[in-house]
C-alpha cells in the first residue's frame, strides 16, 4: 500500500509541471487523488484545478457536497453544468451512454483546463473499473484523460486504505454512481423521472439504509441493498413500501440478491456469454 500512495505522489508531483486538472465527484476515489493533490500544491503552487459536474445524473447534494469539500482541501474548483436530458441520445439511455456522456463532460473539462492553460486532464478510475463494463472509459482515453489510480494499481478496498490512513473523511462513503444507473438501458429519462429516483434513495437512507439503490422498472421500484439493509428493510418494509408509493412508485420490491454494482449491466453481460 505505501508504496503504491508513494507511486501516486511521484506520478501526480510529474503531472504538476504542465498543470493538472481533475474530475472530482466527491467520492472516495476523487477525493484520494485530490488529496494528494493538494498536497503537492501546498507544498508547491502548481496550475491545479477541479471540476466538478453538475447535471440531471447527479445528485444536488453530491455536486455541493464535491464543491464544499474542493474548497475544505484549498483547491480551486469549477462547477460544470450542462443539459445532458437536451441530448436525445444521453435521453434515450443506450447501452452506451456512458460512453457518450463522458465523451460530452470531459470535452468540456478539456477546454477548460486549455482556458487555465492546464495540459492534465485526470480522473479517480481505479483498477476494479478496468475489469468491468465502463464504455465511457473509450472516452476517456479518447481525450487524453490519465487515471493515475488505475495507473498505480489502486483497487478500491486499497483505495479506502489509503484513504483511512490519511484521515480522509469520506474513507467508507459508499459509492454514488450516476443516477442514470438506476433505469434499464432503452428506457427514455426524464428529469422528472431522475428526481423521483433521487427522492426516493434519501427516503430509503432515512430509514437507516446505507448502502441502496434504487432501481426501476417501470411501475416497480427494485431496492438493492446489503445484508444489514436487507434485514432492515424486511422488518420496516411496510412503511417503506407506503413511503415510497408517496414518491410515485406504484409497486416495491426487496432484491434478492441484495446489492451488487452495475446490476443493470448483467442483461448484457449474459448475452455477451450466450453470443461468445
Amino acid at each position: 500500500m505505501k508504496d503504491k500512495l508513494n507511486g501516486l505522489r511521484r506520478m501526480l508531483e510529474d503531472l504538476s509541471a504542465d498543470g493538472v486538472c481533475a474530475a472530482f465527484s466527491g467520492g472516495v476515489d476523487s477525493t484520494l487523488l485530490l488529496t494528494v493533490l493538494s498536497e503537492i500544491y501546498a507544498r508547491k503552487p502548481f496550475p491545479l484545478l477541479a471540476v466538478v459536474f453538475a447535471t440531471a445524473f447527479h445528485t444536488a447534494e453530491e455536486t455541493a457536497s464535491a464543491m464544499k469539500q474542493a474548497e475544505e482541501l484549498g483547491v480551486p474548483a469549477e462547477r460544470v453544468e450542462r443539459d445532458v436530458l437536451s441530448d436525445p441520445v444521453l435521453r434515450g439511455n443506450p447501452k452506451d451512454r456512458c460512453y457518450h456522456c463522458k465523451r460530452a463532460l470531459f470535452s468540456e473539462m478539456k477546454r477548460i483546463a486549455e482556458a487555465h492553460g492546464i495540459r492534465n486532464l485526470v480522473d479517480g478510475t481505479n483498477a476494479d473499473d478496468t475489469k468491468v463494463y465502463r464504455p465511457g472509459r473509450k472516452a476517456l482515453e479518447e481525450l487524453g484523460v490519465l487515471s493515475p489510480l488505475a495507473v498505480c494499481g489502486f483497487t478500491k478496498d486499497e483505495i479506502r486504505a489509503a484513504a483511512r490512513g490519511l484521515l480522509i473523511p469520506v474513507a467508507d462513503k459508499p459509492s454514488t454512481p450516476c443516477l442514470a444507473t438506476r433505469f434499464p438501458y432503452g428506457t427514455a429519462m426524464t428529469d422528472e423521472a431522475l428526481r423521483r429516483v433521487e427522492r426516493g434513495e434519501a427516503v430509503l437512507r432515512e430509514f437507516g439504509l446505507k448502502v441502496v439503490r434504487l432501481r426501476v422498472h417501470g411501475d416497480v421500484a427494485r431496492i438493492e441493498t446489503d445484508p444489514d439493509g436487507f434485514e432492515l428493510a424486511s422488518a420496516r418494509r411496510f412503511e417503506i413500501a407506503f413511503a415510497l408509493r408517496k414518491e410515485g412508485f406504484p409497486y416495491v420490491t426487496l432484491d434478492l440478491e441484495g446489492f451488487r454494482s452495475g446490476s443493470m449491466d448483467e442483461p448484457l453481460l449474459m448475452e455477451q456469454k450466450e453470443n461468445s
